[in-house]
């Protein structure tokens, strides 16, 4: 078997057809379907379901691409692992973040990244944590931060900091009570993230075990589109951040204490079967510190 086989297979499969995957990679297509033949041959199992609707992966051809993206990855990290060892990190650092983490964090990340770090370059990614965790564990992200409140096999987990849960609401000049409570929420038009979703999750339970059901009119799965529904007049949404004039597009809306409070915890997650490069532990670095500035200094 050789690398080549994994890099034609890898292609087909995010490509979804021998005739994209050919013209991505610059091969023709009949020798791409007979090297794939031959990987076939020499694994002794089928990989690829074809069908008229294009290709996709079998069972087992899904466990050979999660094997083979970490070999081919790991490949092209091995250059930037040797050259870091001879003096500053170098090299690509996928980094995935939670929307609600890279509406602060995002922009100063990346400046204090280029300023101490010139020789990394940072792929920065967002996305609820099911896809930060798929993309991790795939190896196709080396590091992401997120709000996670449940241990995950397979990940390495660093604990940042906890954030509180918001109300925001339209800033309408009147003087809005400083909190509201669960009771006084359950009677509020809400719009909540979609399950599943940790700040629904979370939500969830302290709602639950409040025995109160909320009001859901509307259910998102992005920042922006809950703060457009809350510009909108829909409803009011909760979300991990407690100043939102500073968001643009967001100045006429205003935060509203939960009382008792619902707290997330942000955190660092990586693989835990592949060891992270110089350049992925320097902006793991960046992260703590960026983070700590941002969030647990104010």
């Amino acid at each position: 078997m050789q690398l080549r086989h994994l890099r034609y297979f890898v292609s087909i499969v995010d490509a979804g057809s021998f005739t994209r995957a050919a013209a991505t990679i610059n091969v023709a297509q009949p020798a791409l379907s007979q090297q794939i033949a031959e990987l076939e041959a020499r694994l002794g199992v089928t990989l690829l379901h074809r069908s008229v609707r294009g290709i996709s992966p079998t069972q087992v051809g899904k466990i050979f691409y999660r094997e083979a993206v970490f070999v081919l990855r790991r490949m092209d990290q091995l250059r930037d692992i040797v050259r870091s060892t001879q003096g500053e990190p170098e090299g690509s650092v996928g980094l995935g973040m939670s929307p609600a983490l890279a509406v602060s964090l995002a922009g100063p990340l990346v400046r204090a990244c280029k300023a101490a770090l010139p020789k990394v370059t940072l792929r920065l990614i967002t996305g609820d944590v099911l896809r930060i965790r798929s993309l991790i564990e795939s190896h196709a992200l080396d590091i992401g931060t997120v709000f996670e409140d449940t241990l995950t096999l397979g990940l390495v987990r660093k604990p940042l900091f906890r954030q509180r849960l918001y109300l925001i609401r339209p800033d309408n000049g009147e003087n809005d009570a400083p909190s509201v409570s669960l009771v006084e929420l359950k009677a509020l038009p809400l719009v909540l993230p979609a399950r599943p979703h940790t700040i629904r999750n979370a939500l969830d339970r302290v709602f639950a075990a409040a025995g109160v059901t909320p009001n859901c009119v509307a259910e998102v799965d992005t920042c922006d589109c809950a703060f457009a529904l809350v510009k909108a007049g829909i409803g009011f949404a909760i979300i991990p951040k407690g100043n939102v004039s500073v968001v643009p597009g967001c100045e006429a809306m205003r935060t509203v204490v939960i009382d008792p409070p619902i707290y997330l915890t942000a955190c660092l997650i990586s693989s835990g079967d592949m060891p992270l490069t110089s350049a992925a532990e320097a902006v793991s670095a960046l992260v703590a510190a960026q983070v700590e500035k941002h969030f647990l200094l104010k």
